[in-house]
């Protein structure tokens, strides 16, 4: 299974970002996928989620900025994250479970099996 996060670069703060992740090797709609992020000297942290069904979840620190969503057809998974700020700044991975979760699972890094590279964010002015 391959995933390719990509969508980053430069923005300023207060404006829109949506990034895609593109899954291949497994079908999608099979598949749980969420965004984590790492920014500079942080930890990874989670970020957003969508479920096979197509349930959303988020971090409480960013849901009413983002958006997750599928299009099975197109194996793909976007992430639309409004209002950016500076400290939004991090690389943002999309990552693919090869199970299905259970909620207290689903936050959590080490329950994903494949990763993508991750695609920089930067918030700036």
């Amino acid at each position: 299974v391959q995933l390719q996060a990509s969508g980053g670069g430069l923005v300023q703060p207060g404006n829109s970002l949506r990034l895609s992740c593109a899954v291949a090797g497994r079908t999608l709609r099979t598949t749980e996928v969420a965004w984590f992020r790492q920014g500079p000297g942080k930890e990874r942290e989670f970020a957003a989620a969508i479920r096979r069904n197509g349930a959303t979840y988020y971090s409480d620190s960013m849901k009413n900025r983002l958006t997750v969503s599928r299009d099975n057809a197109k194996q793909a998974v976007y992430l639309q994250m409004n209002m950016l700020r500076p400290e939004d700044t991090a690389v943002y991975y999309c990552a693919a479970a090869s199970s299905g979760l259970i909620l207290s699972t689903l936050k959590n890094a080490n329950y994903y099996d494949y990763w993508g590279k991750g695609t920089l964010v930067t918030v700036s002015s």
